[in-house]
């Protein structure tokens, strides 16, 4: 096992434990840290229900409205339990109840690591179970470090998790499928170039494959040039190696020789240097998170995988770094991608495209019944949305309300945008099929996306996510750290809570 194979087993959640029904003594004296969430209108009858609650009503009544927890204080017990009050309004939309689960789990995690214990209290049986969920999720996120090459081991904040109070045992393959998701996506975006450079990647995607017992199948440079992947290897040619490649894994439930219903492709470029059209420092500083992308298909494999979906799915994952050097590709060169479209590149920086198209191709071949593109592909799409939601893309107008639903559903916001022949008018070519990008840059975010569309079988159903919400300072929704992982749980929720991959769209 390889150190990174290591680093990934760090991804798996912590243990949970339930016990339903009416918490004892003895079930909260067993938990270090207690979360317990209230409606904002407290009813006298529940304060029955609630231990030290003279105190506590005291402590209600001089809070400061709108902190996050309301108060806090400690139990009569021989853990001196820290007890973190908040009130809840569960008519909020999910993003913001994911947002105030955060901070209830952020101000717990202050404290020694131990047991963090979950009590929603005062609700009725649907609402407690969503909030339970939220707070579930918010503390799997908080509960795993992204790496650290300290010298001094990063501690652990949640050794184990508690569940008390609910009237039955829930259901938790899904939130932890999604957190296992999302950890792991987040694990591989945070890890520095040099930990995870294209040989790294590919290692550890081979371990994965075995440990997960999912097909694995490699194409190297070298046969993928024979393949006609010119847009690929344009960018890949900058490498003082051989080290770029496109990995397919492949998720089979059921029979192994089928088609996949589903197919992700994720950008890959291990350290963006920007290329020829070398980026200025503060651009470049943080480039290995751009392979994201990649890490998000593969977390969305993983987290499907774990849910047990019973559907065949594909992941692609473009890998390479974007670099100088003599041999590296030059604005104005002319290359040829698999299915022939010929590309003059303009902008060496405009490199997750040319990346893609080649991906998206080889995707194609297989006919799934539904496509799904990641990449950090543009800062147009941040200049236009933040980094509170991604854009989303598709060649499906008529999705675009389920998109947003489940972006909404979710908790991970995504705005749809328009694609299409009209802005190909920008990306036409004298000397090629199409432009790489636009010399004017306006709008590069709808011009990337119309790029793409043109290596997409017309038959396919396909959505491209740009990741502008891959990285936040403070966290974005449950997670608390700057590298979001945004996008698996959007990816989950579109497969699992819509008909995407059948084609019918059940808004």
């Amino acid at each position: 096992m390889t150190n990174l194979s290591k680093e990934i087993k760090k991804t798996a959640p912590p243990r949970v434990i339930q016990v339903p029904g009416a918490p004892n003594s003895t079930a909260l004296g067993n938990i270090d840290q207690l979360l317990l969430i209230l409606p904002e209108k407290i009813p006298v009858s529940l304060w029955r229900k609630i231990p030290n609650s003279n105190k506590i009503q005291a402590l209600m009544r001089r809070r400061v409205k709108g902190n996050i927890p309301a108060i806090r204080t400690r139990l009569n017990n021989k853990r001196h339990t820290a007890v973190f009050i908040g009130t809840a309004d569960p008519t909020k939309n999910p993003f913001e109840l994911l947002t105030f689960a955060r901070k209830m789990v952020g101000s717990a995690t202050t404290e020694k690591a131990g047991t963090l214990g979950i009590w929603v209290n005062g609700f009725d049986d649907e609402t407690q179970e969503q909030l339970v969920l939220y707070l579930t999720a918010a503390a799997m996120a908080a509960a795993y470090s992204t790496p650290s090459f300290k010298s001094k081991p990063t501690q652990t904040k949640i050794k184990q998790m508690k569940i008390i109070g609910s009237r039955e045992r829930l259901d938790l393959r899904r939130v932890t499928a999604e957190a296992e998701g999302n950890n792991l996506a987040r694990c591989l975006t945070a890890l520095p170039a040099n930990k995870l450079d294209a040989y790294a990647y590919r290692e550890l995607l081979t371990d994965i494959a075995i440990a997960e017992g999912w097909e694995h199948k490699e194409y190297g440079i070298n046969e993928l040039v024979e393949m006609g992947a010119g847009a690929f290897a344009a960018v890949a040619q900058g490498n003082e190696n051989d080290s770029a490649a496109i990995v397919r894994l492949r998720y089979r439930p059921g029979a192994k020789d089928v088609s996949p219903a589903l197919s992700l492709v994720g950008k890959g470029i291990i350290f963006d240097t920007g290329g020829s059209n070398l980026k200025p420092f503060n651009s470049m500083l943080n480039m290995h998170i751009d392979m994201g992308g990649s890490a998000v298909a593969l977390g969305s494999l993983l987290a499907l995988a774990r849910s047990q979906a019973n559907i065949p799915v594909d992941a692609w994952l473009a890998i390479t770094e974007n670099r100088t050097g003599p041999m590296a590709y030059k604005s104005q060169d002319v290359v040829t991608a698999m299915n022939g479209k010929t590309i003059q590149t303009i902008h060496t920086d405009a490199e997750g495209r040319m990346a893609l198209a080649d991906a998206l191709v080889l995707a194609s071949l297989d006919k799934p019944e539904a496509l799904i593109d990641y990449a950090t592909l543009t800062g147009a799409c941040i200049s236009a949305i933040t980094k509170r939601y991604s854009g989303v893309f598709t060649n499906r107008p008529d999705l675009h309300p389920i998109l947003k639903k489940c972006g909404r559903d979710s908790g991970e916001r995504v705005w749809p945008f328009p694609i299409g022949k009209e802005f190909l008018e920008e990306l036409k070519s004298q000397t090629a099929d199409i432009m790489q990008c636009s010399p004017g840059g306006g709008g590069d975010h709808i011009l990337a996306a119309s790029f793409l569309e043109e290596f997409v079988d017309k038959t396919i159903p396909w959505v491209h996510v740009d990741l502008s919400a891959c990285t936040r300072k403070g966290g974005l929704a449950h997670i608390p750290t700057e590298i979001t992982g945004f996008g698996v749980r959007f990816t989950l929720q579109l497969i699992l809570d819509s008909n995407f991959v059948t084609g019918k769209i059940d808004i």
